[in-house]
């Protein structure tokens, strides 16, 4: 199990992040992204209900991974799997939260932005590390921190979107992480799903053309 929830975070190479989305429109923004080409999907633990967010999410999908993201301690790890999460990220290295998602082989994708705290989290158990704030550093922190450290598959998370994707690809991310950038606030509030569509087709396709 655990080796295809691997394969599905890094097979769109696209992560998309549905942060503050509501119940009600859980379903259509969902939809949305997936239409676009996108095959993970993080709901963050700071939103309401994130349980049983993640439950009706995963209920909609037989090819899609449903994960739980911003998760800051085992307890909600536990929590969030619990509901059905196939893999859970951390905006942080949190010894805990690698544990219990390593304990019940959950994928882990653990924050860190040093190449100090990518080892310390990839050597603690995750599978990959999410480097955040990716637009701190940019596609050269992140080419800067896989250059000696190769085997850690690296997640560039935060100020990352459809025009930028493709050239964190290029520095050698495994794939990206993407929040506003596909579902943005704007689009949600308008109901405007199409554009959520769109937005994640051309990040899709971004790290497409970059990974030829």
């Amino acid at each position: 199990m655990e080796d295809r929830q691997l394969e599905w975070i890094t097979h769109s190479g696209v992560l998309a992040i549905l942060r503050g989305v509501t119940e009600d429109s859980v379903v259509e923004v969902a939809s949305a992204v997936v239409d676009g080409g996108v095959t993970a999907l993080e709901i963050t633990a700071d939103t309401p209900n994130v349980t049983g967010l993640v439950d009706a999410v995963s209920d909609l999908f037989d090819d899609v991974l449903v994960g739980a993201g911003s998760v800051l301690d085992g307890e909600t790890a536990r929590a969030v799997q619990l509901a059905g999460a196939e893999f859970v990220v951390t905006p942080t290295v949190d010894p805990g939260v690698i544990e219990t998602c390593n304990r019940y082989g959950t994928p882990v994708v653990a924050g860190a932005f040093t190449p100090s705290e990518a080892l310390q989290a990839y050597e603690a158990g995750a599978e990959f590390v999410k480097v955040f704030p990716a637009k701190t550093g940019g596609p050269e922190h992140v080419a800067a921190i896989g250059g000696p450290l190769p085997q850690i598959p690296l997640v560039p998370t935060g100020g990352v979107g459809p025009s930028n994707a493709g050239s964190y690809v290029e520095a050698g991310a495994a794939a990206v992480g993407v929040g506003s950038g596909i579902v943005s606030d704007e689009a949600v509030d308008r109901g405007e799903y199409s554009r959520i569509t769109e937005n994640a087709c051309r990040t899709v396709e971004a790290v497409a053309a970059a990974r030829e």
